[in-house]
């Protein structure tokens, strides 16, 4: 059995927008989502995000998007940012092919690792949608903790997804990061 190579981490910069979307899109939505376990498809339609939203969010200060790459092809992606109580991760996407790898952990620990040495963060925290069970219960071997704190779903504004079912919302986790 051959190792698999540890994927190489960057920064993304405008150039990589188009294939950020085409990520986080085939992870979450359609039939390409139902590859992998963190498909949104039975929760909402239409898209996850577009190329405005993830060119402001490279755009706005103390944020950027985290990749993960093999032989240079694009294979993990979350946005990692700066909050005044802590770091925030979100819009994150493995490649539905790539998971159930072990890569997911991966670029969660660098993730994490990035908030606490660029921002000095020692916390970070996430928004989940409260229905995705098997999800939150993922980030929970991870160190995060459910707070009871909700935000609602933005019903109304298809840049976030067009709902499915009515009772959509975030939870909001948190996780105490090592100094």
């Amino acid at each position: 059995m051959t190792d698999v190579p540890a994927p190489v981490f960057r920064v993304a910069d405008a150039a990589d927008v188009p294939a950020i979307v085409a990520l986080v899109e085939s992870a979450y939505r359609g039939d390409s989502g139902r590859r992998g376990w963190t498909t949104e498809s039975d929760l909402l339609d239409g898209q996850r995000t577009d190329a405005a939203d993830v060119a402001a969010t490279l755009g706005r200060p103390d944020s950027l998007i985290l990749l993960a790459e093999q032989g240079g092809k694009l294979l993990a992606s979350c946005h990692v940012e700066r909050l005044p109580e802590a770091g925030y991760f979100g819009m994150f996407a493995v490649d539905p092919s790539q998971q159930g790898s072990g890569l997911g952990k991966t670029v969660l620990a660098e993730a994490e690792r990035l908030a606490r040495e660029r921002w000095q963060c020692r916390a970070m925290h996430m928004t989940v949608i409260e229905q995705r069970a098997e999800l939150i219960a993922w980030y929970e071997r991870r160190g995060y903790r459910r707070t009871g704190q909700y935000k609602p779903f933005p019903y109304g504004d298809e840049r976030f997804g067009i709902p499915l079912r009515d009772d959509l919302r975030f939870e909001l986790l948190v996780k105490e990061l090592p100094a």
